[in-house]
């Protein structure tokens, strides 16, 4: 996970600087706030990931030394497909643009969000697609 955190933090220091020297030459607000937040983008998960590098024992991957046959076997258990992170998706959507079109978006969009909500518990207690 070293490599993915040094890519991750490479992208985050490059738009740092960068939104660095665009403020210090332009003083405007809004493409420093939004390099700003590119910056915390690309450092938050590289920071994240360098610290759980020095945690877990060197994949297969990591190891210059290692072969085909070292990453053998299971590599990681994966959710099975569901519908409801896509729900929940559009519901947030909805929520969104109530600042738009009114109140009638935010109820259809909490609907939304609830409801997907509770069929991802649901779910995941019972297992299976719901």
């Amino acid at each position: 996970m070293k490599i993915e955190s040094y890519v991750f933090l490479f992208v985050g220091f490059f738009f740092g600087l960068v939104g660095l020297v665009y403020w210090l030459l332009s003083y405007e607000d809004a493409g420093s706030t939004m390099l700003l937040g590119t910056f915390l983008l690309g450092s938050v998960p590289g920071f994240y990931y360098l610290w759980w590098s020095r945690r877990m024992s060197p994949r297969p991957a990591d190891d210059p030394n290692a072969s085909v046959e070292d990453g053998a076997g299971v590599v990681g258990a994966f959710p099975g497909s569901s519908i409801w992170p896509f729900v929940i998706g559009i519901g947030a959507t909805f929520v969104a643009l109530a600042l738009v079109f009114g109140a009638w978006t935010l109820a259809v969009g909490l609907f939304l969000v609830v409801a997907s909500l509770v069929g991802v518990i649901y779910e995941s207690r019972r297992g299976g697609l719901v």
